[in-house]
């Protein structure tokens, strides 16, 4: 059996014009990807690689996206997202049924 504790911390976040204008290739905004990290829930974030983390969320609007991040170089105790993007249909599918 699995326990997850899930701690309630403000997050910070560090934009530069590089990882704005990647997610914005996919339509995602810096607050639409800083909501989904902030309001993750079990098993996200989860670690994808060394220092990689993936958190896969809902918006308010009900929109699913998944958004990766790794610590900050420049600023201490700060995140860096260095991708985000719409789930696909099937990717909607297979969250919703892990999810239950």
């Amino acid at each position: 059996m699995r326990i997850y504790v899930k701690i309630e911390m403000e997050m910070n976040f560090f934009w530069n014009r590089s990882n704005v204008e990647h997610i914005g290739k996919h339509g995602i905004s810096t607050l639409q990807a800083e909501y989904i990290v902030e309001n993750a829930s079990p098993p996200y974030p989860r670690m994808i690689g060394e220092s990689k983390r993936i958190v896969i969320g809902k918006l308010a609007n009900g929109e699913y996206l998944q958004v990766i991040y790794v610590p900050s170089r420049v600023i201490k105790d700060a995140v860096y997202v260095i991708h985000a993007r719409p789930l696909t249909k099937d990717e909607k599918k297979h969250f919703r049924r892990r999810m239950r």
